[in-house]
């Protein structure tokens, strides 16, 4: 079942059920998508959709630091029962040592010698964990990777 359809069975069960943040959350995600589909930049992909539910939950996580920044406990545990809806749609998220890892062998195959080349390596972990990976923690194991090897010529 495509992401699409999934979002629409899962809108017609909020529904029935009154559900409404989770309700809420997937009406967000379905006019994000209609309005990427309206946009006129060409057929939507699985990817693309999966790169839309990412967004939204980075705005999800954006807004419940900023929240709590503020002292608005309410609004930001509103956001977290967003987020862990959004999340449900995402594909299942590798961990932060399947994370080193995979920077660990890009960092050795591009012949990585230190901070300098976090641009390259960083570019080519993104690419190979496109939607497995936030990106924060994607930079935090380049930096330690890229910290924690010798220099070596």
């Amino acid at each position: 079942m495509s992401l699409k359809e999934q979002l629409r069975n899962d809108l017609k069960e909020a529904m029935r059920a009154q559900d409404r943040v989770r309700l809420g959350a997937i009406r967000m995600l379905s006019a994000a998508f209609l309005e990427r589909e309206k946009s006129g930049s060409g057929d939507v992909s699985e990817d693309d959709l999966v790169g839309i539910v990412q967004k939204q939950a980075k705005q999800r996580r954006d807004s419940i630091k900023q929240f709590r920044e503020a002292g608005r406990e309410d609004l930001a545990e509103v956001e977290e029962a967003e987020l862990a809806i959004i999340e449900n749609y995402l594909p299942a998220q590798l961990s932060e040592e399947e994370i080193r890892t995979t920077v660990q062998t890009i960092a050795e195959r591009s012949r990585a010698t230190g901070m300098q080349d976090m641009g390259r390596v960083m570019g080519q972990a993104m690419q190979a964990m496109k939607g497995k990976a936030d990106g924060n923690r994607v930079r935090k194991a380049v930096e330690a990777v890229l910290k924690g090897q010798q220099i070596t010529e």
